[in-house]
């Protein structure tokens, strides 16, 4: 989903600042995006399970872009498969601190930098998980619904400085991760995680395309002042959402929210 994103927003006319783990896969990235006058992709080679690469990082990346208009935040691990007692803790954490700290730490150098530019996109893909119970997938999971949330709050501290923030709920698709369901089998992800994946990987599942367009959408002028909502690049009618602007900036539709008793009809569970 990386590189598809990179060649989406090369195509836009976006120049790119390009993080992973891998020099090798980076240099192989970069030489894969069709050269054009004007636009330039920079490498940064980084762990993002380590926090002190990653403050590294966020250094590095401050002193040698010249702006940061975007902010995608797209790098994840699947992390420990089976029930939360059989898993390996210290793979527990680092599964938090790629999926949520790590972007949570990129968000607090790229705050400060969008708002001496004006404003700015930032854009967290958020994953299964996130709006309900993931039996076998619990730091997945935790981390996916926390990085949603934090999403929701940050908007509202940035809203005023011209600062959008976003999740992508890219629905189930036929990547690395998701072959780590496979190779697990039913008996650790469950025979429902397990039928999934194997009907994305024989049916080919979600289209990276919807979710480069979502991502593109984002990142554009057409979706200020949308910001703060958790967005399912299959699912919702988001290519109207600009004609719309006023009624999504005041309800709490597609955010994450507490459902009550009284909006289930149990009246008794309410005062």
């Amino acid at each position: 989903m990386g590189e598809f994103l990179a060649h989406r927003f090369w195509d836009a006319g976006f120049n790119l600042a390009l993080v992973a783990s891998s020099e090798a896969g980076l240099v192989q990235l970069t030489n894969s995006l069709p050269e054009r006058l004007g636009q330039e992709a920079i490498q940064f080679v980084c762990d993002l399970s380590d926090p002190v690469q990653l403050l590294a990082l966020s250094t590095k990346i401050r002193a040698t872009l010249p702006r940061l208009d975007v902010l995608v935040n797209n790098a994840a691990i699947q992390g420990p498969i089976g029930v939360l007692w059989e898993n390996d803790f210290s793979l527990w954490q680092k599964t938090i601190q790629v999926n949520l700290f790590a972007p949570v730490a990129l968000c607090q150098v790229a705050v400060p930098w969008m708002k001496e530019m004006g404003g700015g996109a930032i854009i967290n893909l958020s994953g299964g998980g996130a709006t309900g119970s993931r039996v076998n997938f619990s730091a997945y999971a935790t981390a996916k619904a926390g990085l949603v949330r934090f999403s929701e709050t940050l908007a509202e501290e940035t809203k005023a400085v011209g600062i959008r923030v976003n999740c992508i709920a890219p629905g189930a698709m036929k990547t690395q991760m998701l072959s780590e369901v496979l190779e697990k089998g039913a008996d650790s992800a469950g025979e429902r995680e397990f039928a999934i994946a194997n009907k994305v990987f024989a049916e080919g599942g979600a289209s990276m395309n919807r979710v480069a367009d979502l991502a593109v959408f984002l990142a554009s002028d057409a979706s200020k002042g949308i910001t703060g909502k958790l967005i399912s690049a299959v699912w919702d009618n988001w290519e109207h959402w600009s004609e719309h602007k006023d009624e999504l900036s005041s309800s709490d539709v597609y955010t994450l929210r507490r459902i009550a008793g009284r909006d289930r009809g149990f009246l008794w569970g309410d005062k």
